[in-house]
């Protein structure tokens, strides 16, 4: 028999209440499957589904019958904990959502992706060592330039969310699993290196393993080919070969996510004037990390109503620009003028990662409610705030880790915009969205620019966004900027 993966009527519930309902699908060798949905809908609970990883209090009924060549299929559902887990790396690989959470902050990368070689594939020291600077060198982690460490020396904590995120695809490759479950693989990283990732998982497909690939980009999408699903709301819509889903969806609510993508939508009118004010201004601002001019000698201006974008590579210094705007990181040269009586309470961070910015063992209602106490607004604003977000009440009483990544990132954006900033920050505000989601996202934040002056900091890479919503574009690349 050769290598197959068949989900069979998978439902997953949370107590009583019905979260994916009734999936079926098959993962064949050489034919890439790619999810795509609403945030929410389901996509990476199927995915967990299969790997054995399913949060606390979620139930999964169904059968999923994994084939592998020469031995009798295998009901992955009915495997005891202990054999499940021994099928992660060797057979099952996860590429996850979620970097910040998977990789190891006391370990190097080096390190985390050579200890893969040494525990999966028992590879003696030295061979895991050289194996791993490879994997490393495959998604474009080494050093342009001289640094100090070099990359593959570093901690997580030293790298961009677009490195973290190359980091983990290094680890999954290195497993070497002859199923792979990639999670969001290119959120968060520019377009040379999502195409650079396509090609990478397009390989691994053609190299006899199995690819399930759950993804926002449509882009990616179109590029991994082979089969695609749409989920919403914990069903399966339709499944169809790739190009006549791209080209004519069958279901309503697939023709509305390809409409949805940035690359279709109106360019937004400017809704502020240049009067002269200013909230915030930066002159000269330099920055050098690891031996590397990360940027030289930028003005820029930020005024009220005013969406400014900070574009370039990863690990550039788009997020670092930002946090000195902000405050949080010096500039070595130059210096950040603030216009008077704007506090520091007024400048708010929507953080690229979402899980690093809530407290994990707190439900997100505890976490409101703490902050309602100390800053005073009402329920009502919060209810009016999370209906236009799209993000239903009930949430509140979850986890941050039970709820999608993309759910979690709008959670972020309503915590920041209830403090009612005059400068928003937002570092890849909408890389965990699906398009209609983004569309939503984005078309509020336009709307409070003009309702409110509020001036808006977006760091993207999507080009495409970035020319429809920005009023100005600060481009940083290597050794310099460009505007």
């Amino acid at each position: 028999m050769s290598l197959s993966l068949r989900i069979e009527h998978l439902s997953i519930r949370a107590g009583l209440t019905l979260l994916v309902r009734d999936i079926s699908l098959t993962l064949t060798a050489g034919t890439p499957l790619t999810l795509l949905g609403e945030s929410g809908s389901g996509k990476s609970l199927v995915m967990h589904a299969i790997m054995g990883s399913l949060p606390d209090g979620l139930q999964a009924h169904g059968q999923i019958w994994l084939q592998l060549p020469g031995q009798p299929a295998q009901e992955l559902l009915r495997l005891p904990a202990a054999q499940r887990q021994a099928l992660w790396g060797r057979t099952l690989a996860l590429l996850p959502q979620e970097p910040w959470l998977a990789l190891d902050p006391t370990m190097t990368v080096r390190q985390q992706v050579q200890e893969v070689h040494q525990q999966v594939r028992g590879l003696s020291a030295a061979q895991a060592r050289q194996q791993a600077l490879d994997n490393l060198q495959n998604v474009a982690l080494h050093d342009a330039v001289v640094s100090q460490p070099p990359v593959a020396e570093r901690y997580p904590f030293q790298l961009s969310g677009g490195m973290c995120q190359r980091v983990a695809i290094a680890m999954a490759d290195a497993a070497g699993g002859q199923v792979l479950l990639a999670d969001e693989p290119t959120k968060g990283l520019d377009e040379a290196l999502r195409d650079s990732v396509a090609q990478q998982l397009l390989r691994e497909a053609a190299g006899q393993r199995l690819l399930l690939t759950i993804t926002h980009d449509l882009q990616l999408a179109q590029q991994l080919g082979g089969v695609i699903g749409v989920m919403r709301g914990g069903e399966l819509l339709e499944v169809t070969q790739a190009q006549q889903l791209l080209q004519q969806p069958r279901h309503d609510y697939s023709r509305r996510l390809l409409q949805a993508d940035p690359g279709r939508w109106p360019v937004r009118q400017p809704s502020w004037t240049d009067t002269g004010g200013q909230l915030l201004e930066g002159r000269g601002l330099s920055k050098y990390m690891g031996g590397r001019c990360l940027f030289s000698g930028l003005h820029l201006r930020l005024q009220p109503g005013q969406i400014t974008a900070i574009t370039g590579p990863s690990g550039c210094g788009k997020t670092t620009l930002g946090n000195i705007l902000l405050g949080l990181l010096p500039a070595d040269q130059g210096q950040v003028i603030r216009t008077s009586g704007l506090t520091s309470l007024q400048l708010q961070k929507l953080y690229q990662d979402p899980p690093s910015a809530f407290a994990p063992h707190l439900t997100l209602a505890q976490g409101f409610n703490d902050l309602q106490r100390r800053h005073g607004f009402s329920d009502k604003e919060l209810a009016v705030l999370l209906e236009r977000l799209g993000l239903h009440p009930s949430l509140l009483q979850r986890l941050p880790a039970a709820i999608s990544g993309g759910e979690l990132q709008r959670m972020a954006l309503a915590r920041a915009l209830l403090l009612k900033p005059r400068l928003l920050l937002a570092d890849e505000a909408t890389s965990r969205l699906d398009p209609v989601s983004q569309q939503q996202v984005m078309l509020l934040l336009g709307d409070l620019c003009a309702e409110q002056g509020l001036a808006l900091l977006l760091v993207s890479h999507d080009q495409a966004l970035v020319a429809r919503m920005a009023d100005q574009v600060v481009s940083l690349e290597a050794h310099g900027v460009t505007a």
